[in-house]
């Protein structure tokens, strides 16, 4: 599974909208839609941003593991 295809299901999974995720990472909905889209890249600072407010691991949105938490930090 790509990323578009994570973050987009992380969305949903929280019932928000687009727009909602868009306020989080300072940008419009028209710009994190192209994310979802695969339009556009996902730039490293809303991959860290979108890592945090979900709790889950950069790992996990990128497609390299299908586990979503994060490892703890030492």
């Amino acid at each position: 599974m790509d990323y578009a295809q994570r973050i987009r299901d992380l969305r949903e999974d929280k019932d928000l909208t687009q727009a909602d995720v868009a306020k989080i990472l300072n940008t419009s909905q028209s710009y994190y839609a192209q994310y979802e889209n695969k339009k556009r890249a996902l730039p490293i600072e809303h991959l860290k941003t979108l890592c945090e407010f979900y709790n889950i691991s950069a790992d996990y949105i990128l497609g390299y593991t299908d586990t979503p938490k994060p490892l703890p930090k030492d």
